[in-house]
């Protein structure tokens, strides 16, 4: 009788899902799930990540819900025209002055054409900001016709 059920058993071993048996496999497995869950602990939370930028319009209405407009042109490009409302802070400075800025509000982050501001939005978000940079930058802003003191950008 015995061997009867020893031969059952070997059978159903060696069935399908045998090679599971396999300590390798098992920790070659193991780790394949490592990988994942720590893949989505890194880069994970794409579901729930902001965006990086915004278009004007969008920026626009985040500062009128309390964001916080931050300018990061320099002091001349400020003097000939801005949004309403922003605070200035050059670019080059930023690093050094971010005890200037609110942690509890979200930042808008912009400039003349949108590059600095991309560059401002990611050393205030390394630092723990949360923060957008405007799409297209002031040139778009006064495109869109949002509000503009100042002359015109060009």
């Amino acid at each position: 009788m015995a061997r009867k059920s020893q031969k059952k058993n070997n059978a159903k071993q060696k069935g399908q899902f045998a090679f599971l048996r396999n300590p390798l496999t098992q920790v070659g497995i193991l780790v394949v799930v490592v990988v994942i869950i720590v893949s989505i602990f890194i880069f994970g939370n794409t579901g729930t990540a902001q965006a990086s930028s915004v278009s004007p319009t969008d920026a626009y209405q985040m500062v009128q819900k309390g964001a916080f407009l931050l300018d990061v042109r320099t002091q001349a490009e400020w003097d000939q025209y801005r949004a309403p409302g922003a605070t200035l802070i050059p670019l080059d400075e930023l690093p050094n002055r971010l005890n200037e800025l609110p942690k509890n509000k979200q930042i808008v982050v912009i400039c003349h054409s949108g590059n600095r501001s991309k560059q401002g939005q990611q050393i205030l978000a390394s630092n723990g900001f949360q923060a957008v940079s405007v799409t297209g930058g002031l040139l778009q802003w006064y495109a869109d016709k949002l509000p503009f003191e100042g002359s015109a950008p060009q």
